[in-house]
């Protein structure tokens, strides 16, 4: 039966192999494995139950699970010479790599250099901001060590995590330690736990914020939950009061009052005193709910005993829809009908009157017409406007034959120039 083991490289690198004997290797053994086009060199790092629950829980574990290298046999005292000799060749290899970037003015700083057990390959570990064409880099670094070359371009982190060292807590690097996956964090979870935002506060030696503030978050996220949003206000048992600062260590709020006055309340206190505060509010919101509810009575009842409610409009029998659900009737009072006005008499057809002034003028211009109307006649309008188109149409007359006398004279040019002399004109013919 194969045993699934996890071997470290150089470079905190991990891989999972299958280990084919019947007793799996020790903890820590050197051991050789099958590696790409070759034979590498490595420590056992877990085994058994917990290689298993790692292999399904990491990164490196998960991609390498549908193809599983062996792990080939245990390692002699010659493989570890062997070994520890290469070590010493990396750092050469590393500064050589490096001058040959520098002679290309390529924009990269190669990391780490490492080579393969059997020194079928040399990898080389560069950072960079930007993609940067190293093929001719290559072929450089490929005549120079006689080997096959590969170049890996990894983040701050991983830089961080394959040449390893001491935090700013003290401890080794977590990366480097057991932090099984490197996810990004951003500034909102240093806000969450209530961090200094100045970065070099809260960043790592990679230069990117601590990846400890990662995997803490869920810690201050659930524990918060417990506690007030800073800002509110609370009615206690004391009045109203504001939340100031959380300890969530020491379970306890930090509050101040209307006045000023800042105190400091466990957080089991303090919901004693909103329960206490909280019980006259909700017997005086029971009470306003019930005073609500009366007088919404009383004006029901108001409005059943006004005569006027008898008026209301009723609905029509194929009307559809009705009021919300969850809310009260409301009693709407139908406005007081107005009375109609009287019946008006027949009408009775008359002539347009002329105004006032024009019939007293027609009256006076000629004194032989005849009397108007007497007062209160019905027909005397009528009558009156009749005479006015009579006079009209004498006097009409008149001057049409004196212009006709005016034309017949030697002095007809002026007697047809004037209505007035027309009969002057023709009496003097």
């Amino acid at each position: 039966m194969a045993h699934l083991v996890e071997i470290a490289f150089k470079g905190n690198r991990k891989e999972f192999y299958l280990w084919e004997h019947d007793d799996p290797p020790a903890l820590s053994a050197a051991v050789i494995v099958d590696a790409d086009r070759g034979e590498d060199f490595g420590r056992v790092h877990a085994i058994g139950e917990l290689a298993e629950k790692r292999g399904a829980g990491t990164p490196h574990g998960i991609a390498s699970a549908g193809q599983r290298r062996r792990a080939l046999r245990l390692a002699t005292l010659e493989d570890e010479a062997r070994a520890a000799e290469l070590r010493e060749q990396n750092e050469v290899a590393r500064r050589r790599g490096a001058e040959r970037v520098k002679a290309n003015t390529l924009v990269m700083k190669l990391t780490d250099a490492e080579w393969q057990w059997d020194r079928k390959k040399l990898t080389f570990y560069f950072t960079a901001e930007k993609r940067v064409d190293f093929r001719n880099l290559v072929r450089e670094l490929a005549a120079m060590f006689r080997t096959r070359i590969e170049l890996k371009q990894i983040g701050v982190r991983d830089e961080a995590k394959r040449l390893d060292g001491i935090g700013r807590c003290g401890r080794q690097y977590c990366s480097a330690s057991w932090l099984p996956e490197l996810r990004p964090v951003n500034l909102g979870v240093a806000k969450d736990q209530r961090l200094s935002l100045n970065p070099q506060q809260i960043s790592g030696a990679c230069g990117r914020l601590m990846c400890c503030l990662r995997y803490e978050h869920e810690f201050y996220v659930q524990s918060r939950k417990r506690f007030p949003k800073e800002g509110k206000i609370l009615v206690t048992a004391r009045g109203e009061e504001k939340v100031v600062a959380n300890d969530i260590f020491n379970d306890r709020v930090t509050v101040r009052n209307v006045e000023g006055d800042v105190r400091v309340v466990p957080l089991a206190e303090l919901r004693r005193e909103l329960a206490a505060g909280a019980d006259p509010l909700a017997a005086a919101a029971d009470g306003d709910d019930t005073g609500s509810d009366s007088a919404e009575g009383r004006d029901d009842d108001l409005a059943l005993d006004d005569p006027r409610a008898e008026r209301r409009p009723e609905r029509r029998p194929g009307a559809t829809g009705g009021r919300p659900p969850g809310r009260r009737p409301l009693t709407v009072l139908a406005p007081a009908p107005v009375p109609a006005p009287p019946p008006a008499p027949a009408a009775v057809h008359e002539e347009p009157a002329l105004p006032e002034a024009a019939v007293v003028g027609a009256m006076h211009d000629d004194g032989d017409d005849e009397p108007e109307g007497a007062p209160g006649d019905e027909n005397g309008a009528a009558d009156g406007e009749r005479r006015v188109r009579r006079r009209r149409g004498r006097r009409g007359g008149r001057r049409g034959r004196g212009g006709q006398a005016g034309t017949g004279g030697t002095g007809g040019t002026g007697g047809g120039g004037g209505g007035d002399a027309g009969p002057t004109d023709t009496g003097g013919a």
